[in-house]
């Protein structure tokens, strides 16, 4: 009984140590985890109003439950910043956000996601700088009417950039978008999350805004290449519009991927780009209004009805005089 007991408790060693020796693996393969450095979870502050690894700038109020880049007041500019540029070549961001506001129809600017080489540079392109290097997903809830698009908002797109192309504003971006979907997460009672997932020069960008506690896929374009290097960030803007854009958390993952050869290149300095984007076309303006009052259209309008109404009154009275004409030659 004595040896069966021993036996039971040399056992129960083994097995605590195999767990140890798996448990202190498995936290040193940090593809498997959740990279801190470019991660933001509450609570968010260090010592004094410092945020580790990020900075922020503009309109940003940092609390205890949420990170507001704007209030719901127009005109405002706000800014999140990761202060250590990504080494990783695959990896996926998860993004847990809120965007509220008074407006019910009316409501504006949104927020942009970002990878770009430069960093805490604010711009007209949702709280950052035009012509920028690397990859912005952008969150659009202002419907601009001007545009040739065919989309409700709010409305998720991408653009890759190599610092040569301009957002058009007054086209929603949608000649520079890789892509893009409707996704109705304003003033909802619910969690919102995006993920924009970067894996094999393949980028996928999906949401979860139903309360499903799942991922659906916004879109996912193929042979996009970026860098090694730079900087995550997020921000957002409103202009005449306005609405609260909060962030309430950052999650940053490095990908466990099979090894492949590709993954050999050296990719810190290469040019971003996207085999499939299609070039801007020409800002072409809208047709502009006709000048004409209304008061001017009446006029056009009663004077054509006139000269209709005199025209039938001649024929008529041509008509009746032929008529007498003939009468008379008869008698």
């Amino acid at each position: 009984m004595q040896r069966v007991k021993k036996s039971n408790w040399a056992l129960g060693l083994l097995l605590i140590g195999v767990f140890f020796v798996v448990a202190v693996t498995a936290e040193w393969n940090s593809n498997d985890y959740m990279k801190r450095e470019h991660s933001l979870i509450r609570p968010y502050q260090g010592s004094g109003m410092t945020i580790p690894y990020w900075d922020f700038m503009g309109s940003t109020l940092v609390t205890n439950s949420y990170i507001r880049l704007t209030p719901d007041i127009q005109s405002q500019q706000g800014a999140l910043w990761n202060t250590v540029p990504c080494n990783a070549r695959n990896w996926e961001m998860q993004v847990h956000f809120k965007v509220s506001g008074k407006g019910r129809d009316l409501f504006g600017d949104g927020i942009a996601i970002w990878y770009t080489k430069d960093r805490m540079q604010p711009g007209p392109v949702f709280g950052s700088k035009d012509y920028f290097h690397g990859l912005a997903v952008i969150l659009d809830t202002y419907s601009n009417h001007n545009g040739p698009h065919n989309h409700q908002h709010p409305y998720i797109s991408a653009m890759v950039n190599n610092g040569s192309l301009h957002y058009d504003h007054d086209r929603d971006g949608t000649h520079t978008q890789l892509a893009g979907c409707e996704a109705k997460f304003r003033n909802l009672n619910h969690d919102t999350h995006v993920a924009i997932r970067y894996e094999k020069d393949t980028l996928t960008v999906s949401t979860d805004i139903s309360n499903k506690g799942a991922w659906q896929e916004c879109f996912s374009v193929k042979e996009i290449r970026l860098p090694t290097g730079y900087y995550f960030g997020i921000t957002a803007t409103t202009g005449d519009l306005s609405d609260n854009h909060e962030i309430l958390s950052v999650r940053l993952f490095e990908l466990d991927l099979p090894n492949d050869p590709k993954d050999e290149e050296d990719r810190a300095n290469i040019i971003p780009s996207a085999t499939f984007f299609e070039s801007p076309r020409d800002h072409v303006e809208d047709p502009k209004p006709s000048t004409l009052s209304g008061v001017k259209i009446f006029l056009l309008m009663l004077l054509g009805s006139v000269a209709l109404i005199a025209c039938v009154v001649i024929g008529i009275m041509f008509y009746q005089k032929h008529q007498e004409n003939n009468r008379k030659r008869f008698y």
